[in-house]
């Protein structure tokens, strides 16, 4: 090992100075998910190292022995948009590393994993229905609001009763509950005012009589303490899936169900986009736009209508000729 290398301090020691020179800049969901990788994956490989020292091959060799690792939510193996969301710090800390040391950063020619397209599964109108009609009568409000209102898990979960206005028939999204604590919401563009259709109405009037009392939290247990969302899906969700004969899907598809909804009833790109806290349209087109011609069976023939309507025949093109 050269004398420059020498002069490197151990992979350990660097990240704990790194983390605690950035931490300070993130949202607390943030820190814990980088905390999470620094323990189970960066240390164990890495630790024991000087950071000077770390090669591109073993860099590669690492995000190989990633592809092993057991996933979640069923996964076999961790996904490659995970991989790439737990190699992606670790090149921001050599390139640190490397700048600060004076070493060339061995994170280079390391090109993200190929992440194939998500899609989304939203439920039609009937399987809403269906769901809201069946589901436990404590959970009735707090779906017809999920479903509605395209909410993030978070977002629902950490709703309070301070945020919810009546008068004005709006639910303002100023926080996030993280971790069973509160904080900022995903983004800036997440700050935003989503309107009260007459059922999310009828269901937060309905809820206040239930918790108005007893929580500053719209949706609570018994203790008056936000809902945990890893409970609710193992014991309310999937079950009642199962029992309905649903296919499996994470509760998130509730926001992708309000968003396809909101453009099957033809509302405005641009409203759908701020209920739904994106900063502009890009999202909602790149998304959402395959479902629209099946849900509203605009598919080209709102424009053979429109012609029809001006009269313009192939007779009349030809004449014109």
């Amino acid at each position: 090992m050269d004398e420059a290398v020498l002069k490197t301090p151990l992979f350990a020691d660097f990240i704990k100075e790194w983390l605690s020179e950035n931490q300070i800049g993130w949202r607390r969901s943030y820190q814990v998910t980088i905390r999470g990788n620094i323990d189970k994956y960066y240390l164990p490989a890495f630790g024991s190292v000087r950071v000077g020292a770390v090669t591109r091959a073993d860099l590669l060799k690492f995000r190989s022995s990633l592809a092993k690792v057991s996933g979640r939510n069923g996964n076999t193996t961790l996904s490659a948009n995970r991989i790439n969301k737990i190699m992606d710090p670790l090149r921001r800390v050599f390139e640190e590393a490397a700048d600060r040391y004076d070493f060339t950063t061995p994170y280079v020619r390391i090109k993200p994993l190929k992440v194939p397209k998500s899609d989304v599964q939203p439920l039609t109108l009937q399987e809403v229905k269906l769901i809201v009609d069946s589901v436990r009568l404590d959970f009735r409000n707090y779906y017809i609001v999920r479903f509605f209102t395209g909410m993030r898990t978070g977002e629902i979960d950490g709703l309070k009763w301070k945020y919810v206005d009546f008068e004005r028939r709006q639910i303002l999204i100023r926080e996030t509950i993280v971790y069973g604590e509160d904080d900022y919401t995903k983004t800036d563009a997440s700050q935003r005012d989503i309107a009260m259709s007459q059922p999310v109405y009828e269901a937060l009037v309905n809820q206040y009589k239930a918790t108005g009392a007893m929580s500053e939290y719209v949706f609570c247990n018994l203790q008056g303490m936000p809902i945990e969302h890893n409970n609710v899906t193992k014991r309310v969700w999937y079950p009642l899936l199962a029992s309905l004969g649903l296919e499996r899907r994470r509760p998130y598809q509730t926001r992708h169900t309000a968003a396809t909804l909101w453009l099957a009833a033809g509302e405005a790109p641009e409203w759908i986009a701020r209920q739904m806290g994106h900063a502009n349209t890009e999202m909602l087109f790149k998304v959402y736009s395959r479902f629209v011609p099946n849900l509203t069976r605009k598919d080209g023939s709102a424009f053979e209508q429109l012609l029809k309507t001006a009269h313009i025949q192939q007779g009349d093109i030809h004449e014109k000729v």
